[in-house]
């Protein structure tokens, strides 16, 4: 199991995106460097950050975690990870889910490989992207709702028993390194970074977005 440290701080929010029309909720959250990807059920759709409006939508089922590997965006659907063309909506091809539909929930793209939530389970599965085969498994102690990478650090989203927080975890051993505590009343469902300054929150059933501040990276690590 994880232990906690010590770094803990409040979530910087800087800005809200939301609630869209046709998202009754905001389930995964992705980036693929100019637009924000959330899934919300039976459409995906795309936001630029800087005006937050809707600019693109694919008809597409979307019931949790969304990536982007640079060129597809990857899909949970049911007991499915989809990998779709993200200019027509054609879905490409289809690996299984490794929690087979219960309880998947994040999904992120890093190293050449997909990176699943298993949210009751309080588990990440690292998974092969053209098999679904696991590779590896890191524990939690909290459920897992969203997972991202930046710069070589593995954060993932958590909203358990009324709180909500964003943690970056030792992607070995599953130690909690930093701890944002999100604002009282928030949920996280997905959750993704910029590659830069910010992460992008899913708002669950508030049909929101968050841009969470990233913390600045503490010198030697």
């Amino acid at each position: 199991m994880s232990r906690e440290s010590d770094s803990e701080r409040p979530a910087e929010v800087v800005r809200e995106y939301g609630p869209f029309p046709d998202a009754r909720r905001v389930n995964g959250v992705s980036f693929d460097g100019s637009l924000v990807w959330f899934a919300s059920g039976e459409k995906l759709q795309a936001f630029e950050p800087a005006s937050g409006r809707i600019v693109r939508a694919l008809d597409v089922p979307c019931d949790a975690g969304t990536a982007f590997d640079g060129r597809h965006l990857f899909q949970i659907a049911g007991d499915r990870i989809h990998k779709i063309d993200p200019v027509t909506g054609e879905v490409l091809s289809r690996i299984p889910a490794p929690g087979g539909g219960a309880g998947d929930s994040g999904l992120a793209w890093a190293e050449g490989t997909l990176w699943v939530g298993q949210y009751r389970n309080r588990k990440i599965h690292q998974i092969d992207p053209d098999t679904g085969a696991i590779l590896r498994t890191i524990e939690s102690n909290r459920f897992v709702t969203g997972v991202t990478w930046v710069d070589d650090e593995l954060w993932h989203g958590t909203w358990e028993g009324g709180e909500a927080e964003l943690r970056q975890v030792d992607p070995e051993t599953g130690e909690v390194l930093t701890r944002l505590t999100m604002p009282e009343g928030t949920e996280v469902s997905g959750l993704e970074s910029d590659q830069g300054d910010f992460f992008y929150a899913g708002g669950g059933a508030s049909g929101r977005i968050r841009a969470v501040r990233k913390p600045r990276r503490r010198s030697g690590r």
